[in-house]
């Protein structure tokens, strides 16, 4: 199976299944001398560990993270970075009733059809479970980006959505609710949504927005390298992710060009910020927001036609542990990933 690794200079290789004995990663390519912090590492593991509220899946995963190699004393030595996460809450019986039916919109089918054969347990590699590697990954990737802010918050779930630009919300309220919402009026409808959807066995999606503040001038390679092309790809390759735009996004092409152009003030600055930070896919210097949208969970705790391997019609009703909305445990994923794609333009542009 290829696709495993992500990155060019600063490389991230994943291994591991959800229900295996453990999942984890090698990093080739930090720099030596990183003095790492941590516990703010496995702060960063927490924010997307299962179990962590009353609206996400109840899968209870310590997640603590154990680095192998690449780190002496607590500082990066230049070598690869070695780390594993156990598994140690699988229940791989709750999967048995699918061991030969696929599930709707999930990737069993086409595993099975791609290899000829798959591990069910709760979607084996396919499962979302892997982006903990990359949060780990990223999380050393952000102590590499000294001052560069990295925020990102969920916008909407389902049809509620915050109705500020990210400029009026205080990105420290993120974590003060368990939907991540830095806006706290907006936060307890959303909370209010998805314990509703979840006791209709029912699922829900949602946007993640984030913000990078500190960005330097040039980290971008024209012409197929763009900033915001790998910035697309790195956020495409997470789970449950439908769309990406960055900037004005979709909006743009209801725009004419006299209210799109970000007009220049004398510093090399710009008045508005319709690019998104981006232009001729290399940063200018200005806040690079983007948007990532994420589907509705494709499990349901409720019953409903499929096929299974013989291509008969079959009943199946979703079991075990599951999210009924991904997006507050998809925050810090998000966040991973675009730090994942600064350390690398850092490293290219020979910027660390």
């Amino acid at each position: 199976m290829a696709g495993n690794s992500f990155g060019n200079l600063f490389k991230l290789t994943t291994f591991g299944e959800s229900h295996g004995i453990a999942i984890g990663g090698i990093i080739d390519g930090c720099p030596p001398g990183i003095k790492l912090d941590l516990h703010a590492i496995q702060a960063e593991m927490d924010r997307r560990k299962p179990g962590q509220s009353a609206i996400v899946t109840q899968r209870k995963e310590p997640d603590e993270v154990k680095f192998l190699s690449g780190v002496f004393e607590g500082v990066t030595t230049g070598t690869p970075i070695g780390f594993v996460i156990e598994n140690a809450n699988q229940k791989s019986k709750d999967y048995s009733h699918i061991k030969d039916s696929y599930r709707p919109s999930h990737a069993d089918y086409v595993y099975d059809k791609k290899y000829g054969f798959r591990d069910y347990r709760g979607g084996g590699r396919s499962s979302a479970r892997e982006t903990a590697s990359r949060v780990v990954a990223g999380a050393i990737a952000k102590q590499m980006l000294n001052n560069i802010k990295i925020n990102a918050f969920t916008s909407s779930v389902g049809d509620i959505f915050i109705d500020k630009p990210y400029q009026d919300l205080d990105f420290s309220n993120t974590e003060s609710n368990a939907v991540r919402c830095p806006d706290s009026a907006t936060a307890e409808k959303m909370i209010d949504r998805i314990k509703q959807i979840r006791k209709e066995g029912d699922t829900i999606g949602g946007t993640v927005t984030c913000v990078l503040q500190n960005v330097p001038i040039g980290l971008g390679e024209p012409v197929f390298d763009k900033l915001h092309a790998e910035l697309g790809k790195a956020m495409l390759s997470i789970n449950a992710v439908k769309g990406f735009e960055y900037g004005s996004g979709f909006c743009g092409a209801k725009m004419k060009g006299s209210d799109h152009n970000d007009q220049f003030n004398i510093d090399g600055t710009t008045k508005t910020n319709l690019s998104g930070g981006i232009q001729g896919g290399i940063s200018n210097g200005m806040d690079i927001y983007f948007r990532v949208a994420f589907k509705p969970v494709a499990t349901l705790i409720q019953k409903y036609e499929t096929i299974n391997k013989e291509g008969e019609i079959v009943e199946m009703q979703g079991k075990g542990r599951h999210d009924p909305c991904v997006v507050p445990r998809a925050v810090p994923i998000v966040e991973a990933m675009a730090a994942l794609v600064l350390a690398d333009y850092f490293l290219i542009n020979k910027i660390y």
